[in-house]
């Protein structure tokens, strides 16, 4: 049965490639301290390097253009825990999963979670998943009232 939608690009299946990609290209950037949109748009259209799905464009523009605000929040909620101190890795996995759960609202907030944490265990240490859970979950726990004043 057919819901009669036309497929997005980067939608479904493709998402977890997109964010994926968007997590590499945000944590490249951060370890060339370079722009991440610049990096980004030296890779869309290059034919030597996979296609960046529309869904990455959005995530590493989103990231870049609330980084501030992005940092802040998690500086306030990663318990113990400063940006420097973080794993390059974990805060770019973090930064798209705040942006996720805050400003992408086609994507519900337990699958913002899930999607970072999944990210975590493929990218990062053992230690990290439950970091970023413990992290995430306490933003998401507040993510309505956030959203209300941003």
């Amino acid at each position: 049965m057919s819901s009669g939608r036309t497929p997005v690009r980067g939608g479904g299946t493709g998402r977890r490639a997109a964010r994926r990609r968007a997590v590499e290209i945000l944590y490249e950037a951060a370890q060339r301290s370079a722009d991440a949109v610049t990096l980004l748009s030296e890779r869309v259209g290059c034919t030597e390097v996979e296609v960046v799905s529309d869904y990455t464009i959005t995530l590493v523009e989103g990231v870049t253009a609330r980084r501030e605000r992005i940092d802040e929040l998690l500086e306030e909620h990663a318990q113990g825990w400063t940006l420097d101190r973080m794993p390059v890795v974990d805060l770019a996995v973090l930064r798209v999963g705040v942006y996720e759960l805050l400003w992408a609202a086609d994507v519900p907030d337990p699958v913002a979670i899930d999607e970072a944490v999944g990210i975590a265990k493929e990218l990062s240490t053992d230690d990290s998943p439950r970091f970023v859970n413990g992290v995430l979950g306490r933003i998401g726990s507040i993510a309505e009232r956030l959203r209300a004043v941003l």
